[in-house]
C-alpha cells in the first residue's frame, strides 16, 4: 500500500450514508443494527437486547439525523420520551430496510497495523474472501433473520 492509501479515511460512513439514501429513496424504512456494548454508544438501556439495538432512522421517526464520518446522531422518542442518540460509526454493524431486509452488514476497516507490519496479503485476503456460511458470526449466536448473504 502507498502512503496515500494508508491515510484514507474510513469507508464505513460513506457506505452508511449511501445505503440510507438508497433505502429512503425506495420508500422503505432504514434501520441500523448497533453494537450497544461499544464505547460511546448512547441509547436508552431499555432498547438494548443481548448487547444490540435496532434503531429506526427514517425521517419521520427522528429529528436532526446527522451521519458524519465519526458518528450517527439524532433525537428520537423511546416509550414516549425524547432521547438524544449517539452511535460511533464503528458501532454500526448493519443498515437494512425494515420492509425487505435488504441492506448491508458494514465491513470492518482494514487495520493500518496489519499494513505497517507487512501483512498486506493477509489483510487483502481477509477483505477479498467472503465469510464461510457455516461459520457463526462474531459474538456467537445466530445471524439475525433479516440479514442474508447476497452473492
Amino acid at each position: 500500500m502507498t502512503d496515500a492509501s494508508s491515510r484514507m479515511t474510513s469507508h464505513r460512513p460513506y457506505l452508511l450514508r449511501a445505503l440510507n439514501e438508497w433505502i429512503a429513496d425506495n420508500g422503505m424504512t432504514p434501520h441500523l443494527l448497533v453494537d450497544a456494548t461499544m464505547a460511546g454508544v448512547q441509547v436508552p438501556a431499555s432498547a438494548v437486547k443481548e448487547g444490540k439495538v435496532v434503531l429506526n432512522i427514517a425521517e419521520r421517526a427522528v429529528v436532526r439525523l446527522m451521519i458524519d464520518n465519526d458518528a450517527v446522531s439524532f433525537t428520537a422518542r423511546f416509550g414516549g420520551v425524547s432521547y438524544a442518540v449517539h452511535v460511533p460509526i464503528s458501532a454500526v454493524l448493519a443498515i437494512y430496510s425494515r420492509e425487505t431486509g435488504q441492506g448491508m452488514a458494514l465491513p470492518d476497516d482494514v487495520p493500518h497495523d496489519a499494513e505497517a507490519s507487512g501483512d498486506h496479503e493477509d489483510a487483502a485476503h481477509a477483505q477479498d474472501s467472503p465469510p464461510d456460511d457455516d461459520t457463526p458470526p462474531p459474538g456467537g449466536g445466530k445471524r439475525p433473520p433479516f440479514l442474508r448473504v447476497v452473492k
